[in-house]
């Protein structure tokens, strides 16, 4: 991967650079946990690492628009089978999901390697991202600001460049809000085309969507970048 610039690249870019075998996806996963390891700390974006099973993700033949792409999920009603989702909450700390979410099983016919989980306020309750067990996640542009909520754990690791793509869920803004905090374009689809569940179990309030980001491009346009 010499000369190239992850994140130069949005998802479309880097799957279509997987396609072209131009690069491999364990180097776009090696990229990223490079950057996740050196961005999060100063953000607290992300709460739950999966490094290990994304180096065998990608290992993998994969298929798909998003194949090898990685991407983080949000950490609320986004399940990944065997991963804590807490909702930010004390009160989830033991739970494990027992099986993947629609959404994410969606996702991974899309192709994509999961690379971990994104920090939110409790519940999902408020328009920033400072729950008390997980610690308050930073705006990647200004360490002194909030990137929003509550999908403001995603807004903050797209911002920095640390995944060109990650999960987020909007039932009064949580997209829209840590999009327009960040610089970010987010993708809100209608109502249920994302369900959290295939249609014949109960289904929720809260849709789940796709948080998108080409803030890259913008921002080598502009002259500017963060992270």
């Amino acid at each position: 991967m010499e000369g190239f610039d992850y994140k130069e690249h949005d998802g479309l870019g880097l799957a279509e650079l997987v396609r072209r075998k131009e690069v491999q996806p364990i180097e776009l996963v090696e990229e990223a946990i490079r950057l996740t390891d050196s961005l999060n700390p100063k953000m607290n974006a992300v709460i739950n690492k999966m490094y290990g099973q994304a180096r065998i993700a990608a290992g993998q033949q994969l298929t798909g628009p998003f194949a090898g792409v990685p991407i983080f999920l949000k950490d609320i009603s986004q399940e990944i089978a065997g991963e804590p989702i807490t909702a930010g909450s004390k009160a989830f700390l033991k739970y494990r999901a027992k099986e993947d979410s629609e959404y994410a099983r969606r996702l991974r016919q899309a192709g994509v390697v999961f690379l971990g989980q994104t920090n939110v306020p409790e519940f999902a309750l408020v328009a920033v991202t400072e729950p008390a067990h997980y610690g308050p996640t930073r705006n990647p542009w200004n360490l002194d600001h909030t990137p929003g909520g509550s999908s403001g754990g995603s807004a903050a690791a797209v911002a920095s460049g640390m995944v060109p793509i990650a999960g987020a869920n909007d039932g009064g803004g949580s997209i829209r809000i840590p999009a327009a905090y960040c610089g970010l374009f987010g993708l809100k689809p209608t109502r249920g085309r994302t369900p959290f569940t295939d249609m014949k179990k109960p289904v929720h309030f809260l849709p789940n969507h796709l948080k998108v980001a080409i803030y890259q491009r913008q921002a080598h346009l502009s002259g500017k970048s963060c992270g």
